[in-house]
């Protein structure tokens, strides 16, 4: 295993979104190169590259997000490092650029954490919120296309804003215009929930609703389009929700926490957001 000294710090840019994903996709999990290019684009990643063949070992991904209380919040998620270079404290020097870059901007630093990262999260002085886990299941449907319109995407911003707290226009639009998703409002226009394409499953959420009844309603109709492996991350207050999933063959995959570095109310979920876009983008 060579050094941490033999690594120089870079900061990623659109022709390095596939040296992330194979650090992604090499851990198994779920985000594209779609995911990757909005990091970079909207966000600032942070990597450790080799300096002898320039190997992309490690990242660390700041995404701000505007419109909330005290300057807004960023997201801090990708904390990747290669198998043979853990246990280094690559993560946690990652981790400290993310921070700092963040609190630059006024935002406040918060993220999702497995159980394995809380306690090195918790050194960095991040609080824990609410917990949540991921349901994995596989659906047999075929699957169906549903677009949103300009006047569904408008209305589709304006709820998520109102359920996170924060504004985050340019990555539902992103969402919105990838192939292959799929985007449902609820009838009376107080919910929506979407799926998009991931690496290993179609990914479900966000689904912002008025109440849980709506939420399970919404889920039950956007499944119903649905073929093939599915993840959701959905609050663990949520128990109608999820008795749900378990009673129809999903199952929990993991468990996160919403930590925040301050302002501990941002760690909050709000009463009508039923499932997160997921751990990489809260």
């Amino acid at each position: 295993m060579a050094p941490s000294e033999a690594l120089t710090l870079v900061v990623l840019g659109p022709d390095d979104a596939p040296d992330g994903l194979a650090l992604s996709d090499a851990a198994g999990w779920n985000q594209t190169a779609e995911d990757w290019r909005f990091f970079v684009r909207q966000g600032r990643v942070f990597g450790l590259r080799t300096a002898d063949d320039g190997r992309l070992v490690a990242t660390a991904a700041a995404l701000p997000y505007g419109g909330s209380v005290g300057g807004g919040i960023g997201w801090i998620s990708m904390v990747l490092v290669a198998a043979e270079w853990r246990h280094q404290g690559l993560a946690t020097s990652l981790m400290g650029h993310c921070i700092a870059h963040l609190r630059a901007l006024g935002a406040t630093p918060v993220l999702d954490a497995t159980p394995a990262g809380q306690p090195a999260y918790a050194k960095l002085g991040f609080d824990a919120g609410f917990a949540l886990s991921r349901w994995e299941g596989t659906l047999n449907n075929a699957p169906a296309m549903q677009t949103a319109s300009a006047a569904d995407a408008d209305a589709i911003t304006r709820l998520d804003t109102l359920a996170n707290g924060c504004e985050r226009a340019a990555l539902l639009a992103d969402f919105l215009r990838r192939p292959g998703t799929r985007a449902r409002l609820a009838a009376d226009g107080t919910g929506f929930v979407l799926a998009r394409q991931g690496r290993r499953a179609t990914q479900v959420g966000p689904l912002v609703a008025a109440d849980e009844a709506s939420a399970l309603s919404l889920l039950q109709a956007t499944f119903a389009d649905l073929g093939g492996p599915v993840f959701l991350d959905v609050p663990d207050r949520w128990t109608v929700l999820t008795a749900w999933l378990e009673q129809n063959g999903f199952a929990r995959q993991r468990s996160f926490a919403r930590m925040a570095l301050g302002a501990a109310p941002i760690a909050c979920v709000h009463d009508r957001l039923f499932v997160v876009a997921g751990p990489e983008f809260g």
